[in-house]
């Protein structure tokens, strides 16, 4: 049996042999729950409910995480933790590709002046790693730490379209619904790997409007690092009103030029 199972983003049951740890497991859940959560905030009872574990257990699980930082308590409430904050500050200092992200965003021509992102995939969605704010017109929704369905953006089109023909299949059937964001957004299966296909032949993604309206995006994937690196891609947003050709000639260009960078930060 599955360690664990997700019900509408959320976490379900972590009962089960295969997990060597399961408390481990279980406080995995538990943020993954509040992270889920449409209010950022969950009771005793819910968590209890959504881990399928006894009160008892849960309140000692609570516990533990809050005194360590990783979840506070505001009443009978539950919340997500300032140290979880620390961590992916961290985690974030510490990888090259953000530090060499910022440092070329600073210097480029056209990139420093609008709005740049970098992206890792996971799964059928996109997390975003940094932001470099370039462009103060252009106002995002997404935050570093956002996940992002990869039908929505042209980073997640991009890094998806890297993947194999029978795996796209299997991930989005024709029929499947897509989210929907905006009167643009792709609604199919079978539209977005129709699309896909036309990014693998130009090397790079468009988001027309799709997640936003009066914004479009461009993105690049970034050559991966060795057999089990992460997949990354930039992206750049800019204003629909006034996006030109040249506009965005310029911008693939740099945003090739910062993927190659990213690729090999050794050249």
């Amino acid at each position: 049996m599955a360690e664990t199972q997700v019900r509408g983003g959320r976490a379900s049951d972590v009962r089960g042999p295969a997990s060597p740890a399961p408390a481990v497991t279980r406080a995995a859940a538990v943020l993954d729950a509040l992270a889920a959560s449409d209010t950022g905030r969950l009771t005793l009872s819910d968590l209890a409910r959504e881990l399928a574990i006894p009160k008892s257990s849960t309140s000692n699980l609570l516990q533990s995480l809050e005194d360590s930082g990783l979840i506070n308590r505001t009443g009978s409430d539950y919340t997500l933790g300032i140290k979880l904050v620390e961590l992916g500050a961290a985690y974030l200092s510490r990888r090259d590709e953000v530090r060499e992200f910022y440092r070329f965003c600073e210097n480029a021509p056209v990139l420093g002046g609008e709005t740049v992102r970098i992206a890792m995939l996971d799964g059928t969605n996109v997390i975003y790693l940094a932001r470099y704010e370039g462009h103060p017109a252009v106002r995002l929704t997404s935050n570093i730490g956002d996940k992002m369905p990869v039908s929505l953006c042209a980073v997640g089109k991009v890094l998806i379209a890297r993947r194999h023909q029978h795996d796209l299949a299997e991930l989005f059937p024709d029929e499947m619904e897509l989210p929907v964001m905006t009167p643009r957004s792709l609604r199919t299966g079978a539209e977005l790997k129709a699309e896909l296909a036309t990014i693998r032949a130009q090397g790079y993604a468009l988001e027309d409007e799709e997640s936003t309206v009066g914004v479009v995006g461009l993105a690049v994937a970034v050559p991966t690092h060795g057999a089990h690196g992460p997949s990354l891609g930039v992206s750049v947003t800019a204003l629909k009103a006034t996006f030109t050709p040249e506009q965005r000639d310029a911008m693939i260009g740099e945003l090739g030029e910062l993927a190659r960078v990213l690729g090999n930060p050794m050249g």
